[in-house]
């Protein structure tokens, strides 16, 4: 909830009240159900007051039409005003849906903590960072045929380009070795990184065929210990994203 859909007038976009109501009775209807279980405010809205968005989820709350609110990409005193709205408006507030990764880790500082404290947890997007973390892209060769490093149509390789530079690609190919003795694929370590932080519920996994889905999942039960884990930022150290204040919303 958050991103234009519609026509594209003034009301088909962002997390005002009319676009809120319209966009939530239109997914039920999609749906073909009269309840969604969590509704996600995608993005941040700097262009309307935060009580009217969060007062138009206490209403569809307290309707019956979703049971629990969650949001997607807030940074700490946004997710801190949010919650206390929320407490106040007596509805529950319980997730947030950053990217995070291996590479990616800019939740860790700020976003995390706010979160284990207002009692929510994380349902993370881009566990294996685009695709990088699997070891498919290879420093000094071109992006594989039909990756999404090469889909300038679709955003896939705008998404992707912050990763894909010689440095980075160099030292995830040195993870594979620690992949390998731990009995998991880069991919399934990747994911099994993830899961590993107390405060992430689960992990958004994209996949192009069945057995990819089967990789990732199998990474559920891996455990990593802790000479694992600082095996793997050594490995990683120099090229970790960690700036909190790459947590924020584009305004539309």
């Amino acid at each position: 909830m958050f991103w234009p859909t519609g026509p594209g007038g003034p009301n088909d976009k962002g997390l005002g009240r009319k676009h809120i109501m319209e966009s939530a009775h239109a997914s039920l209807k999609r749906l073909g159900t009269d309840h969604i279980d969590l509704y996600q405010a995608h993005r941040f809205d700097h262009t309307v007051p935060l009580e009217e968005t969060m007062t138009a989820f206490a209403d569809l709350v307290r309707q019956g039409k979703v049971g629990y609110i969650g949001v997607s990409e807030w940074d700490a005193e946004q997710i801190t005003r949010g919650a206390a709205l929320a407490r106040e408006l007596k509805i529950p507030f319980v997730s947030n849906q950053p990217q995070y990764n291996m590479l990616w880790r800019v939740i860790e500082e700020q976003v995390i903590p706010t979160c284990e404290r207002e009692g929510m947890s994380q349902i993370v997007w881009s566990p294996i960072a685009q695709g990088v973390l699997t070891g498919k892209y290879r420093p000094g060769q071109a992006p594989p045929e039909g990756s999404r490093a090469t889909d300038e149509k679709g955003g896939g390789a705008r998404t992707i380009e912050r990763f894909l530079n010689d440095d980075v690609l160099t030292r995830v190919e040195r993870l594979r070795p620690l992949a390998e003795q731990a009995g998991l694929s880069l991919a399934q370590l990747a994911v099994a990184w993830v899961l590993r932080n107390n405060n992430v519920a689960s992990a958004i996994i994209g996949a192009s065929r069945p057995e990819q889905v089967r990789e990732n999942v199998d990474a559920v039960g891996a455990r990593l210990d802790d000479d694992l884990m600082r095996a793997i930022d050594e490995e990683l150290d120099g090229v970790v994203e960690r700036d909190p204040g790459h947590t924020r919303s584009p305004i539309l």
